[in-house]
């Protein structure tokens, strides 16, 4: 009767789980209260202060015992079955399936796609978030905006893939196009219109991209080289990955830039949007930083308003003008803050898997790690290099985490 009645049946389940709680936690405190270590007798004193330790790691049980069953055995079976090959009965193979992995064109394009939306999505996520926060609280509907601009995080993954698949959809020239994009493309035909949104807006864009990520790289650089800064040595990889990075986006920036003016571009033809190289890895992009602009928009504007405002008007009577103020006084010290966002959103993109599985699959060059992970695990039927690539996806979450952790602790003191 239940299985019929979803409603009845999660009625059930919240019953029987409330229920359940309530009744471990009055009978166990009996249990210490009263059989363990009664108050009474010589010995009441001494009984009660044990029992007093002894209660809080009887309320984190339940909570510890649940973090071992769900997280910390999982970790352990996926690094077992990783070192096994289930085609020979699950024998030990050591790292043969790492190896495998490292061998495969597949498992590299998705480390390369995985460190582009890396760099990327928190990126644009985060900086579009500051900006709507700082802007939207200088207009009268600044909050009906906010709602406008949060409300995709009510969306799943899936649903907003949906939604941009149908914008980046392609029809038959001679069809209408239900597309968005395709629609405003067809709309071009060489003319001026076309040299300003197709060649020289997007060249700007992607020279001040590259101007972006030069000053944070040479913002994470300089430490080496600057006197009397922090050269922690612990800091030296992070600042050279950063570096490398850096190097690396502002090439393909300036060569996409260069590609944009020399590139027969196909006018009146419908475009298969997701499946150009390179360019249908930012497409699929736009839905996370379209999603993520909510959360982090959400965040810093509460941090915003937490700036005092005796700094602000020190700032004006000094002169500073509005950039200033925003770039020197406001920013520095949110600067935690948006670490913290950045950091967030960045486990997300570690883990994006719904929106390259319901969008592409990982074809066309958009391949993903978890998306690997998925075909290697559930398609291939191969859990030893599926769960090395699990493991692969761990170890690169593994320190977004402590130093989240790090700096949690940091702010406490």
């Amino acid at each position: 009767m239940l299985s019929d009645n979803p409603a009845l049946l999660g009625l059930f389940t919240i019953v029987i789980g409330v229920g359940a709680c309530l009744a471990y936690f009055f009978f166990s405190n009996v249990f210490i209260d009263k059989v363990l270590f009664p108050a009474r007798g010589p010995n009441a004193g001494r009984n009660i202060n044990r029992a007093n330790m002894i209660r809080p790691w009887l309320f984190l049980f339940p909570a510890l015992f649940a973090l071992t069953l769900y997280l910390a055995y999982p970790v352990f079976e996926t690094l077992r079955l990783s070192l096994t090959d289930r085609s020979q009965g699950g024998a030990f193979v050591g790292l043969a399936n790492y190896r495998q992995m490292m061998n495969e064109a597949k498992f590299w394009e998705a480390v390369r796609n995985n460190m582009l939306w890396l760099i990327v999505v928190p990126a644009a996520s985060t900086a579009f978030g500051l900006l709507v926060a700082q802007l939207t609280d200088r207009i009268r509907w600044g909050n009906f905006a906010k709602s406008l601009i949060f409300m995709p995080m009510a969306i799943s993954f899936v649903g907003a893939s949906v939604i941009f698949k149908l914008i980046y959809d392609t029809r038959a020239a001679d069809q209408n196009q239900i597309g968005v994009l395709n629609a405003i493309w067809l709309k071009f035909d060489g003319g001026i219109g076309s040299v300003i949104f197709l060649q020289l807006l997007p060249t700007l864009l992607l020279l001040a991209f590259a101007v972006v990520v030069a000053y944070v790289a040479w913002t994470f650089v300089r430490g080496i080289v600057a006197r009397g800064k922090d050269k922690s040595l612990w800091l030296l990889p992070l600042r050279l990955l950063v570096a490398v990075g850096g190097v690396w986006l502002i090439w393909i920036s300036l060569n996409s830039a260069l590609g944009v003016w020399i590139t027969d571009v196909p006018y009146g033809e419908p475009q298969t949007w997701l499946t150009l190289p390179l360019w249908n890895n930012f497409f699929l992009m736009v839905v996370l930083i379209w999603i993520q602009t909510g959360f982090a928009m959400v965040i810093l504007s509460a941090a915003l308003r937490g700036i005092p405002e005796e700094t602000v008007e020190a700032a004006i009577v000094d002169g500073a003008n509005p950039f200033q103020i925003f770039f020197k006084i406001k920013v520095p010290q949110i600067m935690g803050t948006i670490v913290v966002v950045w950091t967030t959103i960045t486990l997300t993109v570690l883990k994006v898997f719904d929106i390259v599985f319901a969008m592409t699959n990982g074809q066309w060059e958009t391949q993903v790690l978890a998306n690997y992970m998925y075909d290697k695990l559930f398609r291939a039927n191969d859990w030893g290099v599926g769960s090395a690539s699990a493991i692969i996806i761990m170890l690169l979450v593994t320190p977004i985490l402590v130093w989240n952790v790090y700096n949690a602790r940091k702010e406490m003191k």
